[in-house]
């Protein structure tokens, strides 16, 4: 935003939403730049009264310190099952989940796959960095192929571990689902496209048109033992290919 300061354009504000507190994450995650987005959809459609944000378990546990909506911490894995009892009791309300990978792909696979089925009206925010970053840095079910994390240092091979899980392309086959994406928030452009898809998966579940599902394609600096910059890199070369960016799934805007 430009508006005039002491004589100086201010470009750019911090979304009035955000608390001043200092944040856990690590330097180079991109749950910091996500937090931001959804802080800034939420206020530019002037939701916030009406807002209810579900927590899950892992990296993003916090994520109520951070924005000043009404949010519920759920229990591991279990924000679609929780956010589905919110939505229904109040209908008219912008209801979401912000998860991690292990949070909604492993221990709350079924609560995911069974809420988008469903139909439930919600929207959930995917954070995909291909590993678990609270815990110290195990094999998450979309740890690529090859990649080395602490529970197989060697890297995951597909008859110890099985194949990395696109959970969010089973989420684009299941009838219950309208809106299905796969963004980042590495550059500038990618930050937009990721502001639109989230703003958009949001005015669903407020029309009820039925699930939305936002996957973020993330880094975790810290968890790959990399610089930030080295993280950012990684992503391009290794997870863009495998999980691709664009929209999988697209109803929502059917007559």
């Amino acid at each position: 935003m430009h508006k005039e300061c002491d004589g100086m354009k201010l470009a750019y504000a911090k979304p009035s939403l955000m608390n001043d507190v200092p944040m856990h994450y690590c330097p180079g995650c991109s749950h910091g730049l996500v937090h931001k987005l959804v802080a800034e959809i939420i206020g530019e459609m002037g939701v916030e009264e009406r807002t209810v944000g579900i927590c899950p378990v892992g990296c993003a546990v916090f994520a109520y310190r951070y924005i000043d909506i009404d949010w519920i911490e759920a229990a591991h894995g279990r924000a679609p099952a929780c956010a589905s009892a919110v939505k229904r009791m109040w209908p008219d309300r912008l209801v979401f989940t912000y998860q991690g990978d292990g949070d909604l792909a492993c221990i709350g696979t079924g609560e995911t796959i069974q809420a988008l089925n469903r139909g439930e009206n919600i929207a959930i925010i995917f954070i995909n960095n291909a590993i678990y970053g609270m815990t110290g840095g195990q094999m998450a079910p979309t740890t690529l192929m090859g990649q080395k994390t602490s529970t197989c240092p060697y890297g995951r091979q597909a008859d110890l571990h099985g194949f990395p899980l696109h959970i969010t392309d089973i989420a684009a086959t299941l009838e219950g689902t309208c809106y299905v994406t796969r963004q980042a928030v590495n550059n500038v452009p990618n930050i937009n496209r990721a502001k639109r898809a989230i703003r958009r998966a949001f005015q669903n579940s407020i029309d009820g048109k039925g699930a939305s599902m936002v996957e973020i394609v993330a880094t975790c600096s810290a968890g790959w033992k990399m610089t930030p910059v080295q993280a950012g890199r990684w992503m391009q070369e290794n997870m863009f290919p495998y999980y691709p960016l664009g929209d999988l799934k697209a109803t929502d805007m059917e007559e």
